[in-house]
């Protein structure tokens, strides 16, 4: 979060025109809610960029949640075409909201640049609830799943696909889940705190700082293996095969010319190569998964494939 409220305080936020060079601020789109992982994705790559010299023009960002990321998408694309200062944060997420909602856009209408970060997932709880492990999730779980209301991301994303394979672990029909989805983090840790929600999913960049402050405990991260300076199981550990994360990345306008795609990528690779941004990746709790250019539009067409496989074996579609 310090990263994100810097960010605020230290960019010029004014609209410029599209037809405007280079030099010029960029005009971001943060699909998501302000405070969550759309958002950080969006500003703090681009806090680094302004603290270490290598684009100092600021940013104008603007947060459009809902669907996914794809209510932020469509904006996008309507009315980013051929900007060369035009760029998106997006993530894991985006890809199986597409599919889920038959979106009319897609990540075909955009200029893939980079992937830069992995975030692991968490699964949280009230600081006062009786659930101390997974085992007494999934035990809650099995016995009356409708009792048990688990807050996560979009449906489809992420955080439900976590649910529905956790479910599947125990094993449990994901359908019968209570699972409700919330645009941005801040709304669904005030619903876990009420004791609206009792299990919370989401990426450990956005529950992190809340269990730091004592507002949740985390039970578990999704990670392959315990994260660093983190005294938290994974899943793993306790008996459940479930390893899944969230990449985010960023990608350029509609028909974003071959100067300025070129001008994104080269930006982009200096801000990797630089000792900031090792530390902000600690900071943040994020694994570094940099692939750039052609490589991340590779792996995007591999990813469509891969998340209608997951979405078709968890039942979300068919």
């Amino acid at each position: 979060m310090t990263f994100i409220r810097k960010f605020c305080t230290a960019i010029a936020m004014t609209a410029l025109p599209l037809s405007m060079a280079m030099a010029d601020p960029a005009i971001v789109m943060a699909p998501g809610g302000a405070g969550g992982g759309y958002d950080a994705a969006a500003r703090v790559p681009l806090q680094v960029m302004q603290d270490t010299g290598i684009f100092t023009d600021g940013a104008q960002v603007t947060n459009k949640g809902g669907a996914g990321g794809t209510i932020g998408l469509a904006e996008f694309v309507r009315t980013a075409k051929g900007n060369d200062n035009g760029i998106m944060s997006l993530g894991s997420i985006i890809v199986g909201a597409i599919i889920l909602n038959k979106s009319p856009v897609s990540l075909d209408d955009v200029t893939p640049l980079v992937r830069l970060t992995d975030d692991a997932g968490a699964v949280a709880v009230p600081v006062d609830s009786p659930f101390k492990t997974i085992e007494d999730v999934t035990k809650a779980l099995a016995a009356n799943p409708g009792a048990t209301p688990i807050g996560g991301g979009s449906i489809g994303g992420v955080d439900h696909v976590t649910a529905a394979l956790l479910a599947q672990t125990i094993p449990l029909d994901p359908k019968k889940l209570n699972y409700v989805a919330y645009d941005g983090g801040a709304e669904m840790i005030t619903a876990l705190a009420g004791g609206q929600l009792k299990v919370a999913i989401s990426g450990l960049s956005e529950l992190g700082p809340y269990a730091e402050q004592g507002r949740l405990r985390l039970l578990a991260v999704t990670s392959e293996n315990r994260l660093p300076n983190l005294d938290v199981p994974t899943l793993k550990e306790q008996g459940v095969d479930v390893v899944i994360g969230n990449w985010r990345g960023i990608v350029g306008a509609p028909n974003m010319s071959d100067k300025g795609r070129q001008v994104w990528l080269d930006r982009f690779a200096k801000m990797h190569a630089t000792p900031e941004w090792k530390k902000t990746l600690a900071d943040h709790n994020w694994t570094d998964a940099y692939l750039a250019g052609d490589d991340f539009a590779a792996f995007l067409d591999q990813e469509k494939v891969r998340q209608q496989k997951v979405l078709e074996s968890v039942g979300l579609i068919k």
